[in-house]
């Protein structure tokens, strides 16, 4: 059976900030029955006239379109993307001079594979094979089993009370799930409140109290802000703007790519959306026209070092702004449980990360420019092509003034709203009745960003089960005993402080979520570090930032990270050095230079 070829399509964002799986060519841990139904669902919905247009009816790039709604249970799976489905994309590589259509990559599936998803090349439809879509029995008995092992197995210190030592065995499960996932994300949060529930460990109402938390609100709305961006083409066009100032050179294009994602971070709250929506598909138009392809030894000539670049710094990035990241609110939600309040907190997070943050920027694409160089130093052509581009793109449309101004009412409202006594989720849904009330958004656009619900959800779930630990006094409990411990080796609390912040960093080379290292590990380590002595402020705020810059140590170590990977233009080997490298760096800019700054400023 002659080979039927598969033509990945633009990557189109549905899917959430964080950490996402690979297909099993990028990870051979994960089965052709991810995601084989839905290619099996493309492949019969283009029916057997679609397959002789590919050459002429869609338009390609060598990426993969990113489906599910979480940070640990996506799939990045390739599809096809017709002409109008291009001509609704923000990414509009019909007009873009920088991609011909010499340059569209295909992959190539074997006869035995093109029959699975719904038929062969000649046309034949086959039956397709039954696929257990329901809970994955290694990781679902792995994950109940944690938490029935400490329930049943471990004995309960006298200090603690059964309800408390209860919950805390269906949050380690459930912890254990967002890790393995069993079930989706969402899916596997509902079923451990639900046990929640069943057990009478908790209440109704104390269970789904959270739902109704200030700043789960307020991600969601971002999710919907992010979707502005790449409905209305804002954040393509803005990105192209940089490149046309200051691509004259590859490292004047990586840092003009990097500071173009540093503005658009603080209305743009999913790295994994930046990453998929804006930025690599422009970094793999200007790599294809340079000759530098995907999965090829010319990827060195400048494509590697343009997705280093961008996938180091985005960290960086979304660490300097509060609503730059989900992850960033849920850390000071989390925090404010614990009883660390921080004031003001936009402009508070921005005014303690701003001096490492900015620092960070501006090295790291140098510091990658001198240990991972590029073969191509100079870039002439960018800055013609992205002009050409612009022209094509057309003059800025309404919709695109509209987000703009909506933005930055959002912006000023979350910057000065707490001296005018307007609460930044406020400010939020005022910026989203307008993108409604103007058309830049409709309502089925809220609705199937199933991200945002989903996240709605999962969080929900994480930050009502460690709001009841911390009622229940289970988290007081732990950071005494913690707190006890570092005492009888006489660290004082700047030693703690370097080893538990650590400690915490270094821990996420075992998690493929940054959201679920938050809701797994932070909370103990806040508690920890007050418990010893730290300025509560610095301990919770350092403690986030961390979370932002742990994002790049590996492949699966978040949304982007997954995103970049799966570009092609980056090797494994190349993802761990480079991830080990940078963090060293970050850590010493941050600590240093950071260091200093919180001085300055009074936080400690």
């Amino acid at each position: 059976m002659a080979p039927a070829v598969l033509v990945a399509s633009r990557l189109m964002m549905h899917g959430g900030s964080s950490s996402s799986s690979l297909l099993t060519q990028t990870h051979p841990w994960i089965s052709r029955q991810h995601h084989l139904p839905t290619l099996r669902t493309l492949a019969r919905s283009q029916k057997q006239q679609a397959w002789p247009q590919l050459s002429t009816d869609c338009a390609f790039s060598n990426s993969c379109c990113i489906l599910g709604s979480n940070s640990s249970s996506s799939v990045f799976l390739p599809s096809l993307v017709s002409l109008r489905s291009r001509r609704r994309s923000s990414l509009r590589n019909q007009d873009s001079p920088w991609v011909s259509r010499g340059s569209i990559a295909s992959g190539v599936i074997n006869g035995s594979d093109a029959a699975a998803i719904g038929g062969d090349d000649s046309g034949n439809s086959g039956k397709p094979a039954a696929v257990w879509e329901g809970v994955k029995p290694l990781p679902f008995v792995v994950s109940v089993g944690v938490g029935l092992a400490l329930r049943y197995l471990v004995p309960k210190p006298v200090a603690v009370t059964t309800q408390a030592w209860q919950l805390l065995a269906i949050f380690l499960s459930t912890i254990t799930g967002l890790v393995l996932s069993p079930l989706p994300v969402g899916a596997w949060a509902f079923l451990g409140l639900t046990m929640a529930v069943v057990t009478k460990t908790l209440t109704f109402g104390a269970a789904f109290g959270a739902f109704t938390n200030d700043v789960i609100w307020l991600i969601v709305i971002s999710f919907f802000f992010a979707r502005g961006f790449v409905k209305t083409g804002l954040g393509d066009r803005i990105a192209t703007y940089f490149v046309k100032m200051l691509g004259k050179s590859t490292l004047g294009l990586s840092y003009g790519l990097v500071v173009s994602e540093a503005l658009l971070a603080p209305a743009m709250p999913s790295t994994t959306a930046r990453a998929g929506g804006v930025f690599l598909p422009i970094i793999k138009s200007l790599s294809l026209s340079a000759g530098s392809r995907p999965n090829d030894k010319s990827s060195k000539k400048l494509g590697s070092y343009l997705v280093q670049s961008q996938f180091q710094s985005a960290g960086n990035s979304s660490a300097l702004f509060l609503t730059a990241a989900a992850q960033n609110l849920l850390c000071l939600k989390l925090a404010q449980e614990l009883g660390v309040a921080i004031s003001n907190p936009w402009v508070s997070w921005f005014k303690a990360a701003s001096v490492p943050a900015f620092t960070a920027l501006l090295t790291t694409p140098l510091l990658l420019y001198k240990i991972f160089p590029p073969e191509i130093k100079e870039t002439p052509e960018a800055p013609a092509a992205a002009e050409k581009k612009l022209q094509a793109m057309g003059p800025i449309t309404p919709n695109e003034w509209s987000m703009v101004s909506t933005m930055l009412l959002a912006v000023t409202l979350w910057v000065f709203g707490e001296k005018l006594g307007i609460a930044s989720v406020v400010a939020a849904m005022l910026g989203l009745c307008i993108l409604l009330l103007l058309g830049v958004l409709n309502w089925d656009d809220c609705l199937s960003e199933k991200s945002a619900w989903d996240t709605l959800t999962w969080f929900a779930v994480l930050v009502g089960m460690a709001g009841n630990l911390s009622s229940l006094g289970l988290v007081k409990w732990m950071s005494d005993g913690v707190a006890k411990s570092l005492a009888s080796f006489s660290l004082s609390w700047p030693a703690a402080f370097g080893v538990l912040q650590t400690t915490y960093f270094l821990s996420h080379y075992l998690f493929a979520s940054q959201t679920g290292h938050v809701g797994a590990l932070f909370s103990a380590f806040l508690a920890m570090q007050v418990a010893a002595g730290v300025p509560a402020a610095l301990a919770a705020l350092t403690l986030a930032y961390n979370t932002n810059l742990f994002g790049a140590l590996t492949h699966y170590s978040s949304g982007q990270a997954a995103v970049y990977f799966g570009s092609g233009y980056v090797e494994l080997k190349d993802v761990f050095r480079l991830g080990a490298t940078c963090a060293i760096w970050n850590v010493l800019v941050w600590s240093v230079v950071g260091g200093i700054w919180w001085k300055v400023i009074g936080l400690y």
